[in-house]
């Protein structure tokens, strides 16, 4: 037998006097503060398990708050707060929360020690007014409805895409031709048009198409429109032919200028300089390495080739575009041990001077102009939070890394923009690096002696090479663990072939990539940056290699969208066991495998039988041959998400009549502007009888784009209807319409259910199923009373007002329910 083996099975059979580790800045916990039990008890239980009664558990409560790991719950449930009031239909008034937290504080006083509840629940309602707080604090006002207009404004920021298209983040100053009553006060536009590219601050005018942010494709999806209320953006675009640039500046872009803030002056000149170095390194570094570059240095991700980052996403390297903790900690460690090491070669300097808080100064210092120069990400500012809480623990000598620099991260997150709670980025960011910091703290306490190899097998070169890559594998293995749940509930895919990817482009990224990028970063304004950005692009086009590599495996599971427990379940285990230090923490993994396997086990409600995008013009029959639809060419941008999330990517292209003669008689009857000729409805009516004699019932049968026909259930037929003047026709011939045209009736004569743009406005998308002989149950994207990212879903631009209808009234009216 081994002496390796010999220490491990003595050691599973011996009695640590210990029960802490004595770190500087840590508690300790003394061996009386466990159960006492002779050594045989002990041991005995190291091989049996044994229920835990009350005293266990309190004894080990009363070590987690030793080791003060309960302040680490203080972020989580604010941001549990502030995720429940984002998600509820209708949240209670400021004060009722505010009140009620004022109870429930007086009485976390009164109980002392025992008040944790107490705490709990006043802490689930802090979460809440913060979100409140947030929400009336950004007050963006969100377009109401499309519109073409001419605007003025000046740009804030741009990006330019991979075919050489432009994005602009406008303010807009005025707008005309027509007026907007509620003009958005930023705006993202796009334009295609050749033109020399607009510099940041710079005037910017011509006619534009706007639209409101999109809401979720399907009920329960991603909202768009929450996330531009947040960050300000009010509508989004594109320019009608090329931008111009103003001759004449006019009064109000003049007065514009003259009231901006230091603050806003500030922030596009640091924008400027992001445009620069982003200007730069794609100069030097061509294709989509040289937006890679410019993606992991100055946060600009849209100059990728959507090839390109989907072999990212496939392979599981996605992570490296974002600026994340790994940038962030390579490039001020980089900074850091460089500084050190060129301030330890004068010994005379190194004895007079703390060379190791000096590095630590340093690299805080290029910590906060990366994050500056970055866009400042939630991953980013979360990864700078950290750092710098780390490294002003080196310069006040304390412990550097912790869970307790996660905790206060979050923190200032939560408090300050709590609404990133409920994003991907943010849940992801935190999920990995809690887990990382919880792997990271089990194998530091682990037995020195107790390694992977038995000592001896591996000479000192290999056995640090094998720690290289061993580390690489174990934190891929706990960052790719720990964000699996959250890829699969936001994005419905899961990297099956991330461990290898990672393995193989990790030490590319940590040696090559952000060394060569914090050297040119350093180096840029003195012009010296050409070398290091080379080998900078010569590291990411390996990189890129190595994801298409994967990628050309296959392995982008796909799943269907999970119900809507399974993140907050998933997640609560999750927190429980990265964040407990005891064994309760294995209360966590309980709750993690029994939400794991009431997915596998329960049975998941089946896909609506209809959907109706929140515009009306696109309209979808599921089944399990994939998804039928009204158009044969759909919108990719809500089709996809509804094959992605559905998992139905087969799509069942409708059956048409050639109906071109009609669309151009009614296109000169529009122009006409009078009403539509008798004959035509006539003619209209004829070919609607035709294709209706044959409604086929897993695809739509359609009269060009002008009506279409299907059958949801061998008693119930679906009619989708373009022309307004044709919404009665398709009453009498169907059961349920769909219009994405306003009318000026609610109802069918025929006693039809119709679905119509204003109803679409109020409702959001839509997802139908069939009950009984005609009944349908509806769930609506949007439920309960409006909140303030949907309530410009509401305004009547006509009468300068804002509808009143509760949604539940409309749903029930489509549904039959009111009737």
């Amino acid at each position: 037998m081994s002496a390796h083996l010999r220490r491990r099975l003595a050691r599973a059979f011996e009695v640590d006097g210990t029960t802490g580790r004595k770190e500087r800045g840590e508690a300790t916990v003394a061996a009386d503060a466990w159960p006492s039990a002779p050594p045989s008890l002990k041991a005995a239980e190291r091989l049996r398990l044994r229920a835990p009664d009350r005293e266990d558990v309190a004894r080990a409560w009363e070590m987690e708050a030793a080791h003060r790991h309960l302040f680490l719950f203080v972020p989580v449930l604010l941001g549990a707060g502030a995720a429940i009031w984002f998600s509820v239909a209708t949240p209670p008034p400021a004060w009722v929360t505010a009140g009620v937290a004022s109870v429930f504080f007086a009485a976390a006083l009164r109980r002392g020690n025992a008040a944790v509840a107490p705490i709990v629940v006043f802490l689930l309602l802090c979460g809440m007014l913060l979100a409140e707080w947030q929400t009336r604090r950004a007050s963006t006002v969100l377009l109401d409805t499309p519109v073409t207009t001419f605007l003025s404004g000046r740009v804030e920021a741009r990006e330019v895409g991979p075919a050489g298209d432009w994005r602009y983040l406008v303010t807009v100053t005025e707008t005309s031709e027509p007026k907007l009553k509620r003009p958005p006060v930023m705006v993202t536009l796009v334009t295609r048009a050749t033109h020399d590219p607009f510099a940041v601050g710079e005037a910017i005018t011509g006619r534009v198409r706007l639209s409101p942010p999109s809401g979720p494709a399907l009920p329960g999806g991603n909202d768009f429109a929450f996330q531009a209320y947040f960050r300000g953006v009010g509508a989004v675009g594109y320019v009608l032919g090329a931008p111009q640039r103003p001759t004449d500046v006019d009064d109000a872009l003049a007065a514009s200028a003259d009231d901006e803030s230091f603050a806003v002056t500030a922030g596009r000149l640091l924008q400027a300089v992001r445009t620069t170095a982003t200007d730069r390194i794609r100069s030097v570094i061509s294709g989509d390495a040289g937006a890679f570059a410019a993606a992991i240095i100055t946060g600009e991700r849209r100059g990728m080739s959507e090839a390109t980052v989907e072999a990212l996403r496939i392979s599981g390297l996605a992570h490296v575009i974002s600026i994340s903790g790994l940038h962030m900690a390579l490039a001020a460690g980089l900074f850091f041990v460089g500084m050190r090491l060129l301030l330890s070669l004068s010994l005379g300097l190194a004895h007079a001077i703390p060379v190791k808080k000096v590095a630590a100064f340093g690299a805080l210092l290029a910590a906060t102009a990366y994050l500056l120069i970055s866009g400042g990400q939630v991953s980013a500012v979360r990864a700078y939070v950290m750092m710098a809480v780390m490294l002003v623990a080196v310069l006040i000598d304390r412990p550097a890394i912790s869970l307790r620099n996660l905790a206060v991260a979050a923190l200032v997150i939560v408090v300050i923009e709590p609404s990133e709670v409920v994003g991907p980025s943010f849940q992801m960011s935190f999920a990995a690096t809690a887990a990382l910091i919880a792997g990271y703290a089990a194998w530091r306490n682990r037995r020195r002696d107790d390694g992977f190899l038995p000592e001896g097998l591996l000479p000192a070169p290999l056995r640090y090479l094998a720690a290289l890559f061993g580390g690489i594998l174990l934190s891929s293995i706990i960052g790719g663990l720990s964000t699996a749940a959250f890829a699969v509930d936001h994005f419905h895919r899961l990297g099956v072939y991330s461990l290898p990817a990672n393995l193989a482009a990790m030490p590319v990224v940590s040696f090559l990539v952000m060394p060569m990028a914090l050297i040119a970063m350093i180096l840029m304004p003195f012009g010296l940056d050409y070398i290091p950005l080379k080998l900078l692009g010569f590291g990411l086009e390996i990189t890129i290699a190595l994801a298409r590599e994967v990628a050309s495996w296959g392995g982008d599971g796909g799943i269907e969208r999970l119900p809507a427990w399974f993140l907050p379940c998933f997640t609560a285990g999750f927190v429980v066991l990265t964040l407990m230090r005891t064994w309760l923490r294995h209360a966590g993994s309980v709750i993690i495998l029994a939400t794991l396997a009431a997915v596998v086990v329960l049975p998941r409600p089946p896909a609506g039988a209809l959907l109706v995008s929140e515009d009306g013009g696109l309209v979808g029959l599921t089944g399990e041959g994939g998804i039928a639809t009204n158009r044969a060419r759909p919108p990719d941008f809500v089709f996809s998400q509804w094959q992605e999330a559905l998992q139905r990517h087969t799509h069942l292209k409708p059956s048409k009549q050639d109906a071109a003669a009609l669309a151009d008689a009614f296109r000169e009857a529009r122009a006409a502007g009078g009403a539509v000729p008798q004959d035509l409805i006539d003619r209209t009516r004829a070919a609607m009888d035709s294709i209706a004699a044959d409604i086929p019932a897993d695809r739509f049968i359609c009269l060009g784009r002008i009506f279409c026909l299907t059958r949801l259930t061998p008693q119930l037929v679906v009619a989708t209807v373009e022309e307004t003047s044709l919404v009665g026709l398709a009453c009498d011939r169907a059961d349920l319409v769909v219009t994405p045209r306003r009318l000026p009736f609610r109802t069918c004569r025929s006693g039809a259910r119709l679905i119509s743009a204003d109803d679409l406005r109020l409702t959001g998308s839509l997802e139908l199923w069939p009950e009984g002989e005609k009944g349908l149950r509806i769930r609506s994207a949007i439920s309960g009373s409006p909140r303030p990212w949907n309530m410009h879903r509401r305004y009547d631009w006509r009468g300068d007002d804002y509808v009143t209808t509760p949604v539940d009234e409309v749903i029930a009216r489509i549904s039959g329910s009111g009737e």
